[in-house]
């Protein structure tokens, strides 16, 4: 009886978990401790992530909530999102726990691949996931005003953005977004064919661009750079392999 009653509390609250706090902290629920899956014990919560949740977490367990996030989507395990639940539970205020700077790449949806719900992320989306004074600004809402504490700037491979800043494409606005990628190219060590049609080398360009973006939140933003030195965020790489689907954290 016991097991059946376990049973059906877990399935209860299955729906309305937030992944980020996934096998980061336990407690007990009705005298039972209640688990997702296979590992640590998980919090249960409202369906929305609230502020009180979002704040007991520290920066590396956010990361750490964020790959396990990516393994369910690798392995076809991700959670049953009840985003009925969740948009009805955030409407009146969210409290994420993370900025996600990355490509408007329609292969790259990082709630998707990162398998977290809605008032879970704030994302900003942008080719070849660069940064200006408004993106900047953005970031900076989300740490010191709304108090998000992990800032990911994440790109992938095969960026088609990345590739016309190699081949020098210029159309419209897209010429001076592109212009912003081209210090990349000429910073990345690269010993092979350093062409657009070289899918290795594109990739090294993109990794290159990702750590050029940090430096320029960084030099763009004294608040956040004091934030950061202060540990109350941490600003961190992600680069995601359309081939396979990893998340890869730096």
């Amino acid at each position: 009886m016991k097991d059946i009653n376990k049973q059906h509390v877990t399935e209860q609250t299955d729906q309305g978990r937030r992944s980020v706090l996934k096998s980061t902290i336990g407690v007990t629920l009705s005298g039972m401790l209640v688990g997702f899956g296979v590992g640590t014990p998980n919090i249960a919560y409202a369906d929305a992530l609230t502020k009180e949740e979002r704040d007991r977490l520290t920066p590396d367990q956010i990361i750490e909530g964020l790959k396990k996030g990516n393994a369910r989507f690798r392995s076809g395990k991700m959670q049953k999102h009840n985003y009925l639940a969740q948009k009805k539970a955030s409407a009146n205020g969210q409290y994420p726990s993370t900025v996600i700077l990355s490509c408007m790449d329609s292969r790259a949806p990082a709630e998707i691949i990162l398998d977290v719900g809605i008032g879970e992320t704030f994302n900003a989306r942008v080719a070849g996931n660069v940064a200006n004074q408004d993106l900047i600004g953005s970031l900076e809402y989300a740490c010191a005003a709304a108090g998000t504490k992990v800032i990911v700037v994440m790109g992938h491979t095969g960026c088609g953005a990345i590739k016309g800043a190699i081949d020098n494409v210029e159309m419209g606005n897209l010429t001076g977004l592109l212009s912003k990628i081209k210090p990349a190219i000429t910073a990345t060590n690269f010993s092979g064919e350093r062409s657009s049609k070289n899918d290795d080398f594109v990739n090294a360009v993109s990794k290159t661009n990702i750590q050029q973006t940090i430096s320029e939140i960084r030099k763009g933003s004294d608040l956040l750079t004091s934030m950061e030195k202060d540990g109350k965020i941490k600003i961190v790489s992600a680069m995601y392999y359309l081939n396979g689907g990893k998340v890869e954290f730096d």
